[in-house]
Formats: structure tokens, C-alpha cells, sequence
């Protein structure tokens, strides 16, 4: 199925990037961008803690100050893409199908991501050789699809949402490499990925969706066999 363009950003949004890129940068931002920088060049097991204050321009104090860990500024950083991409304006999309809502809006993810492939890249390769590590984005993932879940207008709450965010993190992720090594412009063959990736979620989803009416046939059947039990066993005491 063709795709369009992923959608640009409300002018509005751009206005407020504009005036926060304008804006002078606090510890936690300096850190945050300190961080990605080395992540483009190194694994992360390998960023050291006075290596990413001095990159940042900041003692030790003042990074502990605002950050307990690593895997904490990568959490920030994770929550900043999720609030620009919920800052976005989708009503013009409220008429279309889900998938036509959540394509846009994780290609609205995509490119706030845009500058810092390169330590998405290198995330990526860190987190297929250490599975503590995979566990724990796998947690970040989790909990920052719920966002963009419900910014497409998809239930996210319950233990149904919970499996909907774990299955789209999985899906973003095979989507994330593609994307790392997608040098065209028009991120075609990301484009084309994230649908494929979509359209299996959407098959998840409606054998999700099948599997959850089982419990409830089942439970409008049990009175009518707890009622046959009992005939029966007035049956045998009447005998």
C-alpha cells in the first residue's frame, strides 16, 4: 500500500522548539547532549562518568546532582522525544484508520530522532551484546510506546495496552535499524519497513483481540454447566 510523506510539524510546535533552541542551556540539557555525543563515537559501556562531566563542561557534583546513572540521561533523552512528538498536532489525522495514525506518529518520532542516529546506532549494537542492557531499553521502550500509542488514539491502559506497547516496542525496534543505515532522504525503505512492521502489529492485535473474548464465551457458559451439575445431582438423590 502507498504511504505518503511523513507528515511535518505543526507550526506551532516549530515555534516552541525555536524558542527553547534559543534558549540558554541548562546542566541537565548539556549533559543530555554531552551523553549522545559520546554515544555516537563509543558503546556506552565505555562512556565514563568524569569523561561525560568534562564533555559537558560540568564537575561531578553537578552531574550527580542531576543524574543518579547513565541509563537515567537515556531515559531523560527518551522522555524529551516523547514529549515533541506529543507536543504535535494529529488532529488531522483523527478520521483516519489507527495504523494511519500510529504510522505518523512514529514517523514523527523518526525524525526528532534524525540527529542522533548515530547513537541510536551504536545503542543498538551495544544492546545485542549485553542482555542486561537490552532488558532495561526494553523497559524505556515499553513505557515510552504507551505515549505514542495513546497519541495515535490507542488504548494503552490495562494488560492489553501493557502487551499493545510491548509488541510496538519490539516492532519500532526492528524499524530502528533499518532506519540507522537508510541514507535516503526520503527514508523509503524506513517508510516501507515501519508499514510492514504495522501491518504484523495489526494482525497481533486482532488475534489479541480473539484470544480475549475466549475467557468471557467461556464465562457465560460456566452457569449454564453449574446448573446441569446440579439437575444431575438431584437426579441421583431422587433415585
Amino acid at each position: 500500500m502507498a504511504r505518503k510523506p511523513a507528515r511535518k510539524p505543526a507550526r506551532k510546535s516549530a515555534s516552541k522548539s525555536a524558542r527553547s533552541a534559543a534558549a540558554p542551556a541548562g546542566d541537565r540539557d548539556k549533559i543530555i547532549a554531552a551523553f549522545l555525543g559520546l554515544l555516537a563515537e563509543k558503546r556506552v559501556e565505555e562512556i565514563g562518568l568524569v569523561e561525560l562531566a568534562e564533555a559537558a563542561g560540568l564537575s561531578l557534583a553537578q552531574l550527580r546532582a542531576e543524574f543518579p546513572s547513565l541509563l537515567a540521561i537515556l531515559a531523560a533523552h527518551i522522555k524529551a522525544i516523547d514529549r515533541a512528538v506529543l507536543a504535535e498536532d494529529f488532529s488531522d489525522m483523527e478520521e483516519e484508520p489507527p495504523r494511519e495514525r500510529l504510522f505518523d506518529v512514529l514517523m514523527r518520532r523518526l525524525e526528532l530522532l534524525s540527529p542522533h542516529r548515530e547513537a541510536v546506532r551504536s545503542l543498538l549494537r551495544s544492546a545485542t551484546r549485553n542482555p542486561p542492557l537490552a532488558v532495561a531499553l526494553n523497559g524505556l521502550a515499553v513505557r515510552s510506546q504507551q505515549w505514542m500509542l495513546t497519541a495515535a488514539g490507542i488504548s494503552a491502559s490495562g494488560p492489553r495496552g501493557m502487551v499493545r506497547a510491548q509488541g510496538l516496542a519490539l516492532l519500532f525496534g526492528s524499524v530502528l535499524r533499518t532506519w540507522v543505515n537508510d541514507e535516503d532522504p526520503g527514508v523509503a525503505r524506513t517508510m516501507a519497513a515501519l508499514d510492514r512492521a504495522l501491518a504484523r502489529g495489526q494482525r497481533f492485535a486482532g488475534l489479541l483481540d480473539d484470544l480475549c473474548r475466549v475467557p468471557s464465551r467461556l464465562c457465560r457458559l460456566r452457569p449454564g454447566r453449574r446448573r446441569r451439575r446440579s439437575d444431575d445431582s438431584e437426579e441421583s438423590t431422587a433415585a
